[in-house]
């Protein structure tokens, strides 16, 4: 930990005394302002996670019990990793190449995996903006599309496979992906193609400028969703069923904490809402004032993030409280007619037949009184539970396309509600792109100057590229591919660079020296638990759930949801072989940056340094005379101009002295020629 930086470098130039601020200031953009900034990162960070994975997350996993899980996960890894991330881009002035690069060249390797990664991220994350806008161009109609089932062409009858399943789901699988039963090879899907080109013109026109478009568009972007949520949450607390939906969502379930996987779960959703390890959170704080106070900034944005998934949480218990209860009373309203015709109220004392305006609540009793005595199960008879309901469909895009969609079909005015719904999804997509964008554009500019030149081309052309390769997933097996990438691109591959980034600071740099840089941009010392958190703390929670996700991936056979057409449900299937191969070189591909700069930057190394050993153990002697080599030199050769050799005979004087006479010669001169002038 006693190394200078220059050791750790090589050769290290242009450096301060602070050790990571350079010396030499270059000229590098700057935020317009500091809300463009906040705005920025809290945009980057609030994504479509905190929509529906945190909300289904915190159902499954004990609702409160998740809820203070994720607190204590995100005070112990999330904060301290995020101002890591935070000090460092701002200190540098770098993107996440240059970052590590200047710590050391062996760790490069860390800001080139975190580019793969935000890559991979980028192209299936805009494949979801895709989605959206074909979701909200279609809310124009009324009735909505996906409100009822279409009928069979010339015919009065429903089209099976949506009346085997919902409006929703068949408008989802058939209408919008026109999936395939597998992840096998399939045509394109041309819409949706559309889409994700639109998807990606808006992506590119909001990052052509580099920051100065990306913040303008963010006042828009990362403020309108919250304005969304709001009316949102209004209109969900004055919805039957809404309280019904929220004292699930907190109803503590303690007994989860023994289980690892929980924790698992928590701490992965930590990485992904904060965006640690993507390398834009790097980006964005590199284009900072070098004297901004990144700690505040770090606390602001964190307790933003999570009291936004607080609300988004809120909000999507409210509303499929409200759906919940809709169909539980549908479902009471059928089996009060299945028990009239069964004639249940002659069964017996104690079988009291239920009245046809019975509420849900009082249905539940009256069910489980009689199906002690009665197996009502046995009679095609339900309980009609509003927690069932709520457990049904509320994971991940099933949770925004499918059931969420249902619900907003249950309101009055269903278009506008339906239409503001998919504008905030595509807003706070969109705000994530842009810092995927940055976390691949600002790193390799900053690594390959002559890129500089040529900006806004390079920009395009990453959108082209990113454009062309993501055609993969609009193929009518494309949802598969996307949850793959979902699923295996970006969760390992990250904790790994986490990992790397926590040990390159604390271990390799030194947590102690990183604080003094913090100090001399702050102008106060950080909290001492930072530097314990980094070396310690963070570090091990980092490797076990590095640990935990892989015991996971080696017992447990990967699986996707696929859609069966003649079954009208999602059935468990296992990957193919060469789709196994692929989802393992995504994670290898995303991790191997780090290893082969390491060993690359340490070949070479060792290479020099064997240069300049084998080079100092050279010894100078002073050569032979011309007498020595060629014997005695004919006196008439040298009277006529001519030595041994046949070349003429040239006063070589000694490179300095030489320089110095002509020096002293021009001075001469200009003094001759002064007093003629003079």
């Amino acid at each position: 930990m006693e190394k200078s930086l220059n050791e750790l470098e090589g050769s290290a130039t242009g450096e301060s005394s602070l050790g990571l601020i350079p010396a030499e200031v270059t000229s590098r953009p700057t935020w317009g302002s500091k809300a463009q900034y906040i705005l920025a990162q809290v945009g980057f960070s609030v994504g479509l996670g905190n929509v529906w994975r945190f909300p289904y997350l915190c159902h499954q996993n004990g609702g409160g019990s998740f809820l203070l899980l994720y607190f204590l996960l995100l005070l112990i890894i999330g904060i301290p990793l995020f101002f890591l991330e935070l000090a460092a881009g701002q200190s540098i002035r770098q993107g996440s190449i240059g970052v590590w690069k200047h710590i050391s060249p062996r760790l490069a390797g860390i800001g080139f995996a975190s580019c793969v990664v935000c890559s991979f991220v980028a192209l299936y994350y805009n494949v979801i903006i895709g989605w959206s806008l074909f979701y909200m161009f279609n809310s124009f109609y009324y009735p909505l599309p996906w409100e009822n089932c279409p009928m069979l062409p010339n015919q009065t009858v429903e089209v099976p496979e949506c009346a085997k399943s919902s409006p929703t789901t068949y408008f989802w699988y058939r209408s919008a992906l026109n999936i395939t039963d597998s992840i096998e090879g399939s045509e394109m899907n041309w819409p949706m193609t559309g889409f994700l080109i639109l998807a990606w013109f808006l992506v590119c026109g909001g990052m052509i400028k580099g920051i100065k478009s990306s913040g303008k568009v963010m006042y828009f972007s990362s403020l309108f969703p919250y304005v969304v949520l709001f009316c949102f949450l209004i209109r969900g607390f004055l919805l039957d069923g809404a309280a019904d939906g929220i004292r699930i969502m907190f109803t503590p379930k303690l007994e989860i904490w023994k289980d690892v996987q929980v924790w698992r779960q928590a701490a992965t959703q930590v990485f992904f809402a904060l965006g640690l390890g993507f390398g834009s959170v790097i980006a964005y704080s590199s284009y900072n004032d070098r004297y901004n106070n990144c700690h505040f900034d770090a606390i602001l944005v964190s307790f933003i993030n999570f009291m936004t998934s607080i609300l988004a949480t809120l909000v999507v218990f409210a509303v499929l409280g409200f759906r919940a209860n809709r169909i539980a009373e549908i479902c009471v309203k059928e089996n009060v007619w299945k028990v009239s015709n069964f004639s249940l109220n002659t069964s017996g004392p104690g079988l009291l037949f239920p009245s046809e305006n019975i509420t849900v609540a009082d249905y539940s009793k009256w069910y489980e009184e009689v199906n002690h005595q009665l197996p009502l199960e046995n009679l095609g008879i339900s309980h009609c539970r509003v927690e069932d309901e709520m457990n049904k469909g509320v994971e991940g895009t099933g949770l925004a396309f499918i059931v969420f969609t249902e619900a907003m079909t249950l309101l009055p005015a269903s278009p506008f509600w339906s239409v503001l719904f998919f504008l905030m999804l595509l807003n706070l997509g969109l705000s994530t792109m842009f810092g995927n964008m940055q976390g691949i554009i600002t790193p390799l500019l900053d690594n390959f100057p002559k890129l500089l030149k040529r900006k806004t081309l390079f920009t395009v052309l990453c959108c082209v590229c990113g454009l062309l390769i993501g055609l993969i997933f609009v193929q009518r097996s494309g949802s598969y591919f996307v949850s793959m990438f979902d699923d295996y691109s970006a969760t390992l591959p990250l904790i790994i660079v986490v990992i790397f980034e926590n040990i390159a600071v604390a271990w390799v740099y030194g947590a102690d020296r990183f604080m003094e840089d913090i100090q001399g941009m702050l102008g106060y010392r950080p909290w001492r638990l930072y530097k314990y958190m980094w070396k310690y703390v963070s570090l091990l929670a980092m490797m076990g759930l590095l640990l935990a996700s892989l015991i996971r991936m080696c017992i447990t056979q990967p699986t996707y949801q696929s859609w069966n057409q003649e079954k009208a449900e999602e059935i468990n299937l296992q990957y193919p072989k060469w789709a196994l191969g692929l989802l393992i070189s995504l994670i290898v591909v995303a991790s191997l940056p780090i290893p082969v700069v390491f060993l690359k930057e340490t070949l070479q190394g060792w290479l020099k340094r064997r240069r300049t050993k084998m080079y100092g153990q050279c010894e100078y002697r002073q050569g032979n005379v011309v007498d020595e080599i060629t014997g005695p030199v004919d006196e008439t050769i040298i009277s006529s101009g001519h030595v041994g050799n046949g070349y003429l005979p040239v006063e070589m004087e000694d490179m300095a002295e030489r320089g110095q006479l002509l020096n002293t010669a021009e001075d001469e001169a200009e003094e001759d020629t002064n007093n003629v002038h003079g």
